[in-house]
């Protein structure tokens, strides 16, 4: 019998699928984020390339969230939105507040039992369906049909056969590439692509997310940590295996709160009062947990705890917020 509370997708295995993803996009030239979010609605991991720029993680994570809980890809959730009276779509979103970007792109991640266990998309500065400039055809073909990158780098991720999410590879292959004609020989798409090397900052968040988490095992705690770049966009989140889902909000929003002010995040409204808050693009949340990121003086960026007693959240924050 199995068990009785089903559990989302591990984190290790979710941190696999994005670590695939990086692999291909950086294959391809891509900046964006790339986000896992479990069926529980709850983000478990999430990734953002270098010079990936701000918005991008947000997409990711909406477009996985509605594969995760609509169980279908975002691409089929969009065309049902897109045929419903528009009270029933308006209020669908209403209720569902992370479903506010339905684009195509999410699929949704099955066990071995074919239930429905997370969601995976990705988006951002370059990650899109548009056939990037200096990419040679041969990358952009899988199986000998046109292929675009966004779709592209999902399914090498869940290494399952290539299929074109936003409906129109055919014409802007035409438009890119002519009349040319990859075989299936030739095509580059779903192959092995080199591991990623050039990934320099987000190399650095992940270190930083893996070392929280295993003083966190160690401390018997299960938490979610996000470290942010200076403007608060998120670079690395992850949630630990069965930590609570609300820790991904409180990781972040302290995270985000500790890059914009330089400061920890429980300082926030000693030093600007509480208002500092509604004045912020992005939610910065003061209580204890964040610590800001320094590089020689400089604040880079901005780690958040969240998910467990705050003081402990803060301490962990600490622990690898050191200069």
């Amino acid at each position: 019998m199995g068990e009785t509370h089903p559990r989302d997708l591990p984190l290790a295995g979710a941190r696999e699928l994005v670590r695939r993803a990086v692999d291909k996009a950086e294959q391809l030239g891509l900046r964006g984020g790339i986000a896992v979010v479990g069926a529980s609605g709850a983000l478990i991991t999430a990734s953002r390339l270098d010079h990936g720029g701000p918005g991008g993680m947000a997409r990711a994570r909406s477009k996985a969230w509605i594969a995760a809980t609509q169980q279908i890809t975002s691409t089929e959730h969009l065309q049902r939105m897109t045929t419903l009276p528009a009270p029933i779509s308006a209020g669908f979103v209403r209720v569902s507040p992370e479903s506010m970007f339905p684009g195509a792109g999410g699929i949704p991640v099955r066990d071995a039992d074919g239930v429905v266990v997370a969601g995976i998309a990705a988006s951002g500065a370059t990650v899109s369906p548009f056939l990037p400039e200096g990419v040679a055809p041969e990358a952009l073909s899988a199986d000998g049909r046109p292929a675009n990158p966004e779709d592209l780098l999902i399914a090498y991720a869940l290494d399952i056969p290539y299929v074109g999410q936003h409906g129109d590879d055919a014409a802007r292959w035409k438009t890119r590439f002519g009349d040319l004609v990859v075989s299936p020989e030739e095509s580059l798409g779903m192959k092995p692509a080199p591991r990623a090397a050039e990934q320099r900052e987000l190399a650095w968040a992940q270190e930083l997310c893996e070392r929280v988490c295993a003083e966190a095992g160690r401390a018997r705690l299960r938490i979610s940590v996000a470290v942010v770049d200076r403007g608060g966009d998120p670079t690395q989140q992850d949630r630990m295996q069965d930590a609570v889902a609300g820790g991904v909000e409180i990781a972040l929003g302290t995270a985000a709160a500790a890059a914009r002010f330089g400061v920890p995040s429980e300082r926030l409204a000693h030093l600007y009062g509480e208002s500092v808050t509604a004045l912020n693009p992005v939610t910065v949340l003061g209580v204890p947990g964040g610590m800001p990121l320094l590089d020689g003086g400089r604040t880079v960026g901005g780690i958040g705890v969240g998910g467990a007693n705050p003081a402990h959240c803060a301490a962990l924050a600490q622990s690898v917020a050191k200069p």
